[in-house]
């Protein structure tokens, strides 16, 4: 079991998970105190993952809400206002990669214990911090991020754009100090099933199943769907279209011409094979989806 003060959960479907993605592990029980942390970017709400809240249990936690600069600030007092209704009182934007409000969580996690009836700080001098969410979602990032900026050291923990980087609990791994904090990496967790498809798609456009899962080309179809419900129509300058529009094959045709996106087929005719350059969707459609998830197409909330 690890000994575990603190508990940190980063959260962004009808798909089998590998196993390191199933459901909450044993660990979390022991754990006697939660921050969670949530991809705050575009899934801001979609992103929790409803059987946490059951191994959580009245544990005083902070939620986190991080990559807040590929969020809609506009959206910020909304999304702040439903996670009061939900309980949710310690609500924190950040952005790891850039250390932006990440200097905040020390200070917060240390007074949520210290001020806790049910921890005796008398009997230890130590935080410790379990770090926990569905993949991808900046869990290495954070701890990195907390390195950074208290002991001035690198990384800890790899990190990457896939989901599924980390696949086993990791050592626990120092980010202060003063006070003396320590954080556990963890593999991604899933809920074992989704309550709609909507929901599946929302977390798939942020990176947190693999794209071929789900297919490319669905995943860009539902993504011009949800830049039009939104008005976020820069894809139309970006990629030379004359308008917005709805036809994901016209928007796609647009990203292959723009991004160079072809691919060289044979076709056979009365002369013989005959090498043509045509269009490879596939490609523009993964073009597409990675212009959103970097923030190219404008700062978008899903929820």
């Amino acid at each position: 079991m690890l000994p575990c003060h603190t508990l940190l959960q980063l959260c962004n479907s009808p798909i089998s998970f590998p196993p390191h993605t199933a459901c909450p592990p044993q660990y979390l029980r022991p754990c006697q105190c939660t921050v969670t942390v949530l991809n705050g970017a575009h899934i801001p709400l979609s992103g929790r993952n409803p059987i946490l809240k059951e191994v959580l249990g009245i544990r005083p936690h902070i939620l986190v809400l991080n990559k807040m600069d590929l969020a809609d600030p506009s959206q910020q007092p909304a999304v702040l206002e439903h996670l009061k209704q939900q309980g949710c009182s310690h609500v924190l934007f950040a952005d790891c990669k850039r250390d932006v409000n990440v200097k905040k969580i020390v200070p917060m996690v240390a007074n949520l214990v210290d001020n806790s009836p049910r921890y005796h700080r008398a009997e230890s001098t130590e935080y410790s911090i379990l770090v926990i969410g569905v993949p991808n979602v900046g869990k290495s990032s954070l701890i990195n991020s907390l390195r950074r900026l208290h002991l001035k050291k690198g990384k800890a923990t790899p990190v990457g754009g896939d989901p599924g980087i980390t696949k086993a609990v990791l050592t626990r791994i120092q980010v202060c100090e003063k006070p003396l904090m320590y954080l556990v990496d963890t593999p991604g967790v899933f809920p074992p099933k989704l309550g709609d498809v909507e929901t599946g798609m929302k977390l798939a456009l942020c990176g947190t199943i693999r794209d071929h899962l789900v297919g490319e080309d669905i995943m860009a179809d539902y993504l011009l769907y949800a830049l039009n419900k939104q008005q976020q129509f820069k894809y139309v300058q970006r990629y030379g279209l004359a308008e917005a529009c709805d036809d994901i094959g016209l928007v796609l045709r647009h990203v292959a011409l723009a991004q160079g996106r072809t691919q060289k087929v044979k076709v056979l005719t009365g002369t013989g094979n005959v090498n043509m350059m045509m269009l490879n969707y596939p490609a523009a459609a993964y073009e597409f989806l990675r212009d959103f998830r970097a923030g190219r197409l404008g700062r978008v909330t899903l929820d």
